[in-house]
């Protein structure tokens, strides 16, 4: 799970590194360059939904397998585009085949990991896929000034295929299933779990699911939070050589340390959150105080990244304010499990669908107020939109499952 969601990011930082020669290339503008990742978005989005469902109904493994396969060929297509039209096609399909893999993982994480061991088990997805980002900008300036910006997106193309291997080989489907668990093992991540439940192939009761306050309450906060991140993820590389006037080689160190905070937050909120519900305390606190506080932290240091008066400051602050997200994404995560239980799969599909309606909007409309107004103010409209998320994550109340609410 980790290497996977580890090279899918790097698949999605690529192109924000490579944007300023890209641009040079074939003449685009920031708005082109902002359609090019809502492109991404809109495909990617589209898939959340029904990559959840098909996990549940047709099993993680096979989905995942597809899902690896399909996004690769489309990376490694990303080198061949011929303008933005082109380019606008192939990273809509890419965001297709990118869209099951998180609903499939987090249906494996709820089938695979013990009761008390969820928020750890999905911190492994969303550490290798904000350690991506760490490591994107360094190795792809090292592949542009090698071979040309190109060969980024065939050389990672070719390791997502290996990574599909991989997991056909080593990921049953459940761990009664899987060939390398021994009967200690099985019965350590079964403790609690209703089997037969977990085996049986049934759709989600959507119906009740859309009348939920709770449904539409995790939506909500992750369409907050994932519009903050892909801000970074779109725009971070551009930004520090824009307005913080970082060179191409410096920017790919800067640019990772949000990134690798993010990453370490993330592993230590899922093991935390998960020590703390077994201590005792109710999953509404543990996960509602995480998720909170990550969004109140990410909002005050990114006014204070906007107004720093120092490029060194402005990287210091933005560090802060994305690694804090760490938080909130262990905390959404494993909400996602507490209230979806056995359709978890279909759970987190709903929130990573609105998590990527905000990737659809992050991209262009920070082009957009970055072009108008400057910078600094499209870094203070993102701020300003973590507190509509520390207000819906009260009402999400992870204690609860939605198959059970009365």
């Amino acid at each position: 799970m980790f290497l996977i969601s580890f090279i899918a990011y790097m698949d999605r930082v690529n192109l924000s590194v490579a944007t300023p020669v890209i641009m040079k290339e074939f003449e685009l503008t920031k708005i082109d360059m902002g359609l090019m990742q809502t492109a991404f978005f809109v495909g990617y989005s589209i898939m959340q939904v029904p990559g959840g469902i098909m996990a549940e109904y047709f099993g993680h493994r096979r989905i995942t397998v597809l899902a690896v396969l399909w996004w690769s060929l489309f990376t490694a297509l990303t080198a061949f585009g011929k303008g933005l039209p082109s380019f606008l096609v192939i990273r809509s399909l890419f965001g297709l085949g990118e869209g099951p893999i998180f609903p499939a993982f987090n249906n494996f994480v709820y089938k695979w990991f013990n009761k008390s061991e969820k928020a750890m088990g999905f911190s492994y997805v969303l550490g290798g896929a904000f350690i991506g980002p760490v490591f994107g900008p360094a190795v792809t300036v090292a592949l542009m000034l090698a071979w040309g910006w190109q060969s980024v997106f065939v050389v990672f193309g070719l390791v997502g295929v290996v990574l599909a291997a991989s997991w056909h080989f080593f990921a049953a489907e459940t761990p009664r299933s899987s060939r390398f668990v021994n009967e200690a093992e099985l019965q350590h991540i079964e403790e609690g779990m209703d089997v037969a439940a977990v085996e049986k192939k049934e759709l989600a009761p959507w119906k009740a699911f859309m009348s939920s306050s709770q449904f539409w309450a995790i939506g909500i906060q992750y369409f907050i939070t994932d519009y903050i991140m892909y801000v970074f993820l779109a725009w971070l590389p551009l930004y520090l050589m824009e307005a913080q006037k970082f060179s191409l080689a410096k920017m790919g160190i800067a640019a990772a340390f949000p990134w690798g905070l993010l990453c370490i937050l993330t592993f230590a909120t899922g093991y935390v959150s998960d020590k703390l519900v077994a201590k005792g305390l109710s999953k509404a606190k543990a996960r509602t105080l995480f998720g909170s506080l990550g969004l109140m932290i990410c909002c005050v240091a990114l006014y204070l990244g906007a107004v720093a008066t120092t490029p060194y400051m402005n990287v210091l602050w933005l560090t802060i304010s994305l690694g804090s997200l760490g938080l909130t994404f262990s905390a959404s995560w494993a909400a996602c499990i507490d209230i979806g239980g056995k359709f978890s799969g279909s759970v987190s599909g709903w929130m990573n669908f609105w998590g990527n309606i905000g990737g659809i909007a992050a991209p262009t409309l920070t082009a957009w107020i970055a072009t108008t107004y400057g910078w600094q103010a499209a870094i203070l409209v993102t701020a300003a939109s973590a507190v509509i998320g520390v207000i819906a994550w009260l009402a999400v109340k992870p204690d609860v499952q939605l198959t059970l609410r009365k």
